[in-house]
């Protein structure tokens, strides 16, 4: 019994995954809203978007109905786009920043259509159409402003390129966030100095956290049930609402 429940300690399942993604957002939005000043709110958020940058992965590889997921998707990303607005642009209508789920769906898209030319082309047509299939997601998100713009996209064809827990999925997993998350997207950083030798910790960096607790899933799904899956799309929009709405009352 002792050693089933050490196991299950190291095993966290998708449900876990899912609030612990959902608390890191918290932060960084309440950051971005009522609580400006507290910086390490939004360093500790950037663990929350690889961690649903892995879900969406393991939401594609196991949906039962790819056009629902992509149709639930798209409705939370249309309901959340005002809310988003206000948090990010403080109006209504901002059209030079779009929420988070636009840039799932376009990572969606990128990866059905990989899988529908592997199922009917030779090896050589899916390597050429993953990479320019990839190339032309990033560059989508790039000019449609998406947040995290092409390389939040990126980092979703991370999980998706290495899925699986093979030696080799795990070092590609580390290797494509550390230069996506230091080299891309790594532009403010603290300095520290450590036995005479300054470093540079990009806050960005962070994010390569978030691979901890994504390592220790082991496919378990957890809780689950209907009011808890739409309790999750709902989290987004509405937590952003109700933090604009007392950043409003505040100020």
């Amino acid at each position: 019994m002792e050693n089933l429940e050490k196991r299950r300690f190291f095993d966290v399942s998708s449900a876990a995954l899912h609030i612990m993604a959902m608390f890191f957002m918290l932060l960084d939005h309440a950051w971005a809203t009522v609580v400006p000043g507290a910086e390490w709110m939004t360093s500790v958020g950037r663990i929350a978007f690889p961690i649903f940058a892995f879900l969406l992965t393991e939401g594609y590889f196991h949906t039962h109905n790819f056009k629902k997921y992509m149709l639930r998707l798209l409705f939370f990303a249309v309901i959340s786009e005002i809310p988003f607005n206000l948090m990010y642009g403080g109006q209504a209508i901002y059209i030079f920043h779009q929420n988070v789920l636009w840039s799932f769906l376009i990572s969606l898209s990128g990866m059905w259509f990989i899988d529908h030319i592997k199922k009917h082309g030779k090896p050589w047509l899916t390597v050429l159409t993953a990479a320019l299939t990839i190339l032309l997601c990033a560059v989508a998100g790039q000019l449609l402003m998406v947040d995290y713009y092409g390389a939040g996209i990126l980092m979703v064809f991370v999980f998706y390129l290495f899925h699986g827990r093979k030696w080799w999925c795990i070092l590609g997993q580390l290797a494509g966030m550390y230069f996506i998350n230091v080299h891309l997207l790594g532009t403010m950083y603290y300095t520290a100095h450590i036995f005479g030798l300054e470093l540079h910790l990009y806050q960005q960096g962070l994010a390569i956290l978030a691979l901890i607790p994504i390592w220790l899933y082991k496919g378990r799904q957890g809780y689950h049930s209907k009011a808890f899956k739409y309790f999750c799309y709902a989290f987004y929009p509405a937590h952003i609402f109700i933090l604009v709405l007392a950043a409003y009352l505040i100020g």
